[in-house]
């Protein structure tokens, strides 16, 4: 075998190796971002966004939600925390929202924090300070 030969043969070998590394960690990256967005906290997320009236003021109705969906979902036991980043299109405009869940003792999901950074680059609170005092007293009990 000439050297010419042996040399494509190592390229081809290196190249397929590393087509292989990268559908293995496009795979593990694409089942976790499946995972989160098709989470129970993530719909929690969902349907909060599209009711949110401040939202809705702003951005019109909610008409649909990015891909993309980003954060965390941690639990441990019969208790719950996750944080879901959402690209949220309204009618007039597309924000990107955070929304902060919990959920204590196996109970559903609830929102403790809610927000999206409009135009002006301002972060807008969607949760006043009183629910976010009642959530957490929900979440203790």
């Amino acid at each position: 075998m000439s050297t010419k030969r042996i040399l494509v043969l190592v390229g081809v070998a290196v190249v397929a190796v590393g087509l292989l590394v990268v559908l293995f960690v496009g795979g593990i990256v694409g089942f976790a971002l499946y995972t989160v967005a098709h989470s129970d906290a993530a719909i929690t997320a969902k349907d909060f966004l599209r009711n949110n009236q401040r939202l809705k003021d702003d951005i019109g109705e909610v008409r649909d939600f990015g891909t993309l969906v980003s954060g965390s979902v941690n639990v441990h036991n019969s208790n719950g925390d996750a944080t879901i980043g959402l690209k949220v299109i309204g009618e007039r405009r597309t924000v990107n929202a955070t929304v902060g869940l919990a959920y204590r003792d196996e109970r559903p999901w609830r929102v403790v924090s809610a927000s999206y950074v409009n135009d002006d680059g301002r972060v807008v609170d969607l949760i006043s300070a009183y629910e976010a005092l009642i959530q957490g007293r929900l979440l203790k009990t």
